[in-house]
């Protein structure tokens, strides 16, 4: 509901809501985020916004090839909502260190569990 009121104000149309409950981000052969890509290919898409970056994924090289490359060869704008990401401006450069933070929470949280 945050990031559908986040785009209503912001005047942000939404094509479609991609979810991968249960699904571990350190995993980007996801449902949800393979339609995304999918979408992303043929044009449908060309905004990707998440609550977190940790919600496009936790692994940090494969996040960063997505954010940093991946997106921007197929001219889609990111934003990651609560870490203030967004790939229009040119301030990111937490991003790299939240990716590398966000693979160590998920491989530290996988060994307790």
């Amino acid at each position: 509901m945050m990031l559908t009121d986040f785009c209503h104000e912001r005047g942000f149309p939404i094509y479609e809501i991609y979810a991968d409950d249960g699904y571990s981000g350190l995993n980007f052969n996801r449902p949800a985020f393979t339609k995304l890509l999918e979408d992303i290919d043929s044009g449908k898409v060309n905004l990707v916004i998440t609550k977190e970056l940790g919600r496009l994924g936790r692994a940090y090289i494969q996040t960063g090839y997505y954010t940093d490359v991946y997106f921007t060869r197929k001219r889609v704008r990111y934003i990651a909502v609560n870490d203030g990401i967004d790939t229009n401006r040119e301030d990111n450069d937490i991003a790299p260190f939240k990716n590398i933070l966000n693979d160590m929470y998920a491989k530290d949280l996988s060994r307790k569990v």
